[in-house]
C-alpha cells in the first residue's frame, strides 16, 4: 500500500485543465434549438434513447449532453425514461433479434406526431455488424427514421445539430 502511496506522490496531478468557458459554436446551436423547441412544441423536446444492441459508445456521448458542461436542459431538451412522455426517440446501435419486438413496442408506445433518430453508424446501416443471425442491421429496417447521425460515435455537437436539423424538418413539413 504505501508503495501506490509513494507512486501517487511521485506522479502528482495528471489531468488536463479544464477549458474556460463554453464552446460558442454549441451555444449558438443551441439557441437555436431553443427558439425551434419553444415554437414547436411548447417549450420543451422529451427524448426516450432506446439501446437496441450497442457497444454503448453512442450512449456515453448522448448521456454527455446531460452533465454540467453541456447541460442540454437548458435548451429545453430532456430524457424521460417511458416513451410515452416522448417526442422524439434516439436509437443507437444495430437493432439486435432480442431487440427487436422491443423496439416496435417502443415505437408503437410513443405519441404521434414522433420523430426517430438514429445515432451512429450501427443505427444507420448495421455497421460492422451489418445484418446476420443476430442482428437486424440498421433501425430503418425495423421502424420509420426521420433522420440519421453517423460517426462511430457521433460527438454531442453533432448530435445537437442533428436534433436541430430534424426539428427544422419537421417545421418544413408542417
Amino acid at each position: 500500500m504505501l508503495k501506490l502511496f509513494n507512486k501517487i506522490r511521485k506522479t502528482g496531478v495528471i489531468t488536463e485543465d479544464v477549458p474556460e468557458g463554453r464552446d460558442p459554436a454549441f451555444e449558438e446551436v443551441g439557441e437555436q434549438l431553443r427558439a425551434k423547441v419553444g415554437e414547436i412544441f411548447s417549450g420543451s423536446l422529451a427524448i426516450r434513447e432506446v439501446d437496441a444492441g450497442s457497444c454503448n459508445g453512442c450512449e456515453l456521448e448522448a448521456n454527455a449532453l446531460n452533465n454540467s458542461w453541456y447541460s442540454i436542459e437548458r435548451f429545453g431538451i430532456h430524457f424521460v425514461a417511458s416513451p410515452r412522455h416522448a417526442d422524439l426517440l434516439l436509437v443507437t446501435g444495430p437493432v439486435s433479434r432480442h431487440m427487436e419486438a422491443a423496439l416496435r413496442r417502443t415505437w408503437d408506445a410513443t405519441p404521434n406526431p414522433k420523430l426517430v433518430l438514429a445515432m451512429g453508424d450501427c443505427a444507420a446501416d448495421g455497421g460492422e455488424f451489418g445484418v446476420s443471425y443476430a442482428s437486424c442491421g440498421g433501425v430503418s429496417s425495423i421502424i420509420p427514421v426521420d433522420g440519421v447521425i453517423r460517426g462511430c460515435p457521433p460527438t454531442p455537437m453533432s448530435l445537437m445539430k442533428a436534433i436541430l436539423a430534424l426539428v427544422e424538418k419537421r417545421t418544413d413539413n408542417d
